[in-house]
């Protein structure tokens, strides 16, 4: 038996290297989108009540169980399977909606018994009964689980790896990828003043008050990529794949400190300048970082040009108006950037598209 598991494991293991396993993420979210009608009935629960198995089942496993038990990711472990059930729920819920509508039927929350009840005594009691449950299973965690407390702090001995609260991980991630201040303050601001800039640029007045995907395909596809497969998956491999050094290490895999990953990190000036002209870097910081600062101005700024030769992406143009097609269409842009970014450190080592250390701005 231990043959035929052995080689599962390292399977798995290998394929979730960030490279593989977000590649495949992105995979299974185009299925996923594609095949919502199949997977929101009852299949989807029964996917997640086999991944819930086979979850269990790999906690035999020493080193799999060491890092999913510990009393700090817990709460992630939680969360993966919460989000799962709620996507399922919600796309159910949408997916029923839409096949209503199609037959010009009204959605179910237009059907429902709109019976008014009192704050008191139908509300409190109805909170008071949750305070209580949430209170009796806080006691039991409590008992359940040590609480992840360490020593005082030491100035002279940090953690390793040292690690974030669990949401601040896709953050730290990040900084694999991008510059300090990107990724700890432009990024996180633009996401906070995206989402807030969302009813402002975003007026389609369909699916208020009820669920549906069919009036709404690309907002809530956009919406998923980006929760889904960046953020989630970042604070995913931030937990559970991250360890000593902040090398990557599979589920099954030991956390050998000893473990080393050399990589050199090369600028996109190096590339131009040394490898294909097999010149020396210019001295001039906007000479040798030009070729960066051209690539970047084509992609913000010609890009979404010649996106609206695309019938669909000229429609959302005529329906939004200029000033909100652009602000919305450059948040994309920047969320997009993410993903770049990473398949380009992963295939060529690329650090910075533009760096330059005189201002300390890179990107």
């Amino acid at each position: 038996m231990g043959a035929l598991i052995e080689p599962i494991k390292s399977a798995i293991n290998f394929l979730s290297y960030p490279q593989w396993s977000f590649t495949l993420s992105l995979v299974a979210f185009v299925v996923m989108v594609k095949s919502r009608r199949v997977w929101s009935k009852a299949g989807g629960v029964v996917m997640l009540i086999v991944v819930g198995g086979f979850f269990v089942l790999s906690t035999f496993d020493k080193n799999f169980s060491q890092i999913v038990a510990k009393p700090d990711n817990v709460p992630i472990v939680m969360m993966i399977f919460l989000v799962g059930y709620f996507l399922w729920l919600s796309m159910h819920k949408a997916i029923e909606n839409d096949k209503l509508t199609e037959a010009g039927e009204p959605t179910f929350e237009k059907t429902e018994v709109n019976d008014k009840v009192f704050t008191w005594p139908d509300l409190v009691f109805s909170e008071f009964i949750c305070m209580v449950l949430i209170t009796v299973g806080m006691v039991i965690w409590s008992i359940v689980l040590q609480a992840p407390l360490e020593e005082p702090a030491n100035l002279a001995v940090a953690p390793n790896p040292s690690k974030a609260p669990w949401y601040f991980l896709g953050l730290q991630e990040m900084l694999v990828y991008f510059d300090p201040w990107m990724a700890g303050v432009v990024l996180p601001s633009l996401i906070v003043l995206g989402l807030m800039a969302i009813p402002y640029i975003d007026t389609n007045p369909k699916g208020n008050g009820y669920y549906t995907f069919k009036e709404r395909k690309v907002e809530i596809s956009l919406f998923l990529f980006g929760f889904l497969v960046l953020w989630t998956q970042l604070i995913i491999i931030g937990t559970f794949l991250r360890g000593p050094n902040w090398n990557i290490f599979g589920p099954y895999e030991f956390w050998d400190i000893n473990k080393i990953e050399p990589l050199v990190n090369i600028d996109l000036s190096e590339i131009v300048w040394i490898q294909w002209l097999g010149t020396g870097l210019p001295g001039n910081w906007f000479i040798r970082e030009l070729p960066g600062i051209i690539l970047l101005g084509l992609y913000f700024f010609l890009l979404p040009v010649l996106m609206l030769k695309w019938k669909k992406i000229r429609n959302f143009h005529d329906k939004m108006g200029s000033p909100r097609f652009y602000t919305g269409i450059t948040l994309f842009l920047v969320m997009m950037l993410l993903p770049i970014k990473m398949y380009c450190r992963w295939l060529f080592n690329l650090k910075y598209f533009v760096h330059i250390q005189e201002f300390f701005f890179n990107i």
